[in-house]
């Protein structure tokens, strides 16, 4: 089946009430039908539900379809990207450990990696998003993933693919790659090469600014990095804290995801609730017609920005002229996703705008219906050093916009208008 389809049917066996909308299975337990069942479901005898923080069945749904989007094998739904991002990380490193990221990340993750991260023994080295080849100089024997985005935000830049990849596998390390800007219908990180894709099902996915939540997903490819890899030890040796499970041996299980839900879930608990699920898969249902308006939309938009005279610069990858457009032709199908950076004077400048535009609303989510405005060094990245700053292209006069699915025209002329008051 193609996208469109799977996003609508795929993972939902009708139950005796024959309901097309999925049901809401709002229970925090199950009930077992004999002592030996709960006896089989804990030592996963029967692979039954036990309990809503490890399982529950509206969300089984949404992780099958996201699965099945990105071309895996298994996904997880998470409370949060950032519950997503940090279980991705603390699933394979482990004090003494570290990862490779991008320089060019999300403000909230950045913070996560800087700070939070330390705190756990887990260290985090660099790489420039357009020089790749940096990455084979940070590895050693102590590296556990690769971490980038496929369009970053804010800066809108695109990752040389190819290039993580071949360093990776020949390292046998994982790649993990935020793929929310772009979405699993302009991007498929596990069909180029990936292992771990993840998301903020709280952007796109929701298309509302409805719910906060997350979800990783597992590729084919990474059981065959973990299997009998040192990096990895802990995915071949008995887990002391479930019976002596060896997370490597269960045949059809794949091993990155299993050893997420049945210990991290287990023991930290960031959960989607079944609601919040249930919306997400209504707006898997129409994410393919409104990330084709969103990137349509973006487009207009940043070719008025690019002729504006009070416009330093505009980052959108299908900009003919930007420094990732022949990236963007390469690993994006059919858009470039909502998301439009520009750059005014100073931070006075920005202010000026995002006060007196008309239409965007001052929000920091993005990846919403309605078209929002911010200023990231003032918000999403104002915990960031002066050099974190630098690494990740946010300016004092930075502006992200989020494009929504209002009229284009009537986009441009409300950014017309509070570009003249500068």
């Amino acid at each position: 089946m193609n996208k469109e389809t799977i996003a609508i049917h795929h993972g939902y066996q009708k139950d005796s009430q024959q309901t097309m909308t999925v049901p809401i299975y709002q229970t925090t337990a199950y009930k077992f039908d004999s002592a030996k069942q709960a006896a089989d479901r804990f030592t996963l005898q029967d692979l039954g539900n036990i309990y809503t923080r490890l399982t529950n069945p509206t969300s089984d749904v949404l992780e099958k379809r996201f699965a099945e989007l990105e071309g895996g094998i298994a996904a997880i739904a998470t409370a949060s990207g950032m519950s997503a991002i940090f279980y991705s990380i603390i699933n394979v490193a482990e004090a003494g450990d570290n990862i490779i990221a991008s320089n060019k990340l999300y403000g909230g993750t950045l913070t996560l990696f800087t700070h939070t991260l330390k705190r756990f023994g887990i260290t985090v080295k660099t790489f420039d998003i357009n020089n790749a080849e940096e990455i084979e100089a940070l590895v050693d024997d102590k590296t556990k993933a690769i971490f980038f985005e496929s369009l970053t935000n804010p800066s809108v830049d695109i990752p040389d693919f190819e290039k993580i990849v071949e360093i990776a596998n020949k390292h046998r390390i994982l790649t993990m790659v935020d793929n929310t800007v772009a979405t699993p219908y302009l991007c498929s990180p596990i069909e180029l090469g990936c292992d771990i894709s993840i998301h903020s099902t709280s952007k796109y996915t929701s298309g509302q600014g409805l719910s906060i939540g997350g979800i990783l997903i597992e590729g084919a490819s990474a059981k065959g990095k973990i299997v009998d890899n040192q990096r990895y030890y802990h995915f071949n040796e008995p887990d002391a804290s479930y019976h002596g499970l060896v997370y490597t041996s269960l045949d059809g299980f794949p091993p990155f995801v299993l050893r997420v839900r049945l210990a991290l879930l287990r023991d930290i608990g960031a959960t989607p609730a079944p609601f919040d699920s249930w919306l997400f898969i209504q707006g898997l249902e129409t994410l393919a017609l409104r990330i084709e308006k969103h990137s349509s939309n973006a487009l207009s938009v940043a070719k008025f920005l690019s002729t504006h005279p009070k416009v330093k610069n505009v980052s959108y990858p299908l900009l003919e002229g930007d420094s990732h457009y022949e990236a963007a032709k390469k690993y994006l199908k059919g858009g470039a996703s909502g998301l439009v950076s520009f750059e005014v004077e100073g931070l006075e400048e920005a202010k000026k705008v995002i006060d007196n535009v008309d239409i965007f609303s001052i929000v920091v989510n993005i990846g919403d219906s309605k078209s929002l405005i911010t200023n990231p060094f003032s918000t999403t990245h104002q915990q960031c050093s002066e050099e974190e700053l630098e690494k990740a292209g946010v300016t004092a006069g930075l502006i992200r916009l989020s494009i929504g699915l209002e009229n284009d025209q009537d986009l441009i002329n409300a950014l017309e208008k509070a570009l003249e008051l500068i």
